[in-house]
């Protein structure tokens, strides 16, 4: 009897968890501020910076429903052989991504039009790695939430939705992610903004002489995935639309910016 029980209190004491206040792993950044103690698999592009967009767990990723839905196919239970248009990427994906990248702060400028919309600002300051050639970072994005582009309980949380929008479109933005995320889509208001998106991004390039071929193979240069496949202004994601406007205008502007004249 006593041996039975003095065996049962061994293996008791060796089981039994030991209280600590070591952390199981430190995370420490090299000199090219990266997490180096093999927790990160860093994946790079071809240039030799960092495919943010591969290194999103699939956990993170689910398929666009909307997408499947307007095309009348069913919606797939997996990401697997799906393009990047036809997938979402959740909150927790680009909170993963943002901490894994490293940051210093976190802050956001919300400012409320009216009582039916609330419109966020986020801005981020970056830890300086080798991709900034060292240099801190900032980086800002810009989220609005409205009863018209909200749906749900949703419409109760307007604040917390804008700041959502904000970060996911600041660390997209920054990191080069390509995926729409899932904060950022609204069921009643999706459809309508593709088409504003497309009708203002058509508009752009009549107006400056832009054809449809020398954005996609400029796309495709960029590496942008599917690129490849578009086949008309449509097709490209409404972020990478509003993008385009603003590159086409900057670049429109350059050319008619008038030099100073010489000193000499």
């Amino acid at each position: 009897m006593s041996d039975s029980l003095s065996k049962t209190s061994a293996s008791s004491e060796q089981i039994a968890p030991r209280p600590s206040c070591e952390p199981p792993r430190l995370f420490e950044r090299n000199q090219y501020g990266l997490i180096c103690d093999g927790a990160i698999n860093y994946i790079y592009n071809e240039d030799g910076t960092i495919n943010w967009r591969k290194m999103v767990k699939t956990e993170f990723l689910v398929p666009h429903k909307q997408v499947f839905e307007k095309m009348g196919k069913p919606v797939p239970e997996t990401i697997a052989n799906l393009d990047d248009k036809e997938i979402l990427i959740l909150l927790g994906g680009l909170k993963d991504l943002a901490a894994v990248r490293g940051f210093t702060s976190c802050t956001y400028r919300v400012t409320v039009p009216n009582s039916e919309c609330v419109v966020a600002v986020c801005q981020i300051e970056w830890l300086p790695n080798y991709e900034t050639s060292g240099r801190v970072i900032m980086s800002s994005g810009i989220g609005d939430a409205s009863i018209n582009n909200t749906t749900g309980f949703g419409r109760l949380y307007l604040g917390p939705f804008a700041e959502n929008r904000a970060f996911v479109r600041c660390v997209r933005q920054f990191l080069r992610i390509n995926i729409i995320s899932q904060e950022e889509i609204s069921e009643m208001a999706t459809e309508a903004a593709e088409d504003m998106s497309t009708t203002l991004l058509k508009e752009t390039v009549t107006k400056y002489g832009v054809s449809f071929e020398a954005i996609k193979t400029k796309l495709i240069e960029e590496k942008v995935e599917g690129a490849e496949n578009y086949k008309s202004l449509a097709d490209i994601p409404r972020y990478k639309q509003f993008e385009l406007i603003e590159r086409i205008k900057r670049k429109a502007a350059a050319r008619t910016t008038v030099p100073p004249p010489s000193s000499k």
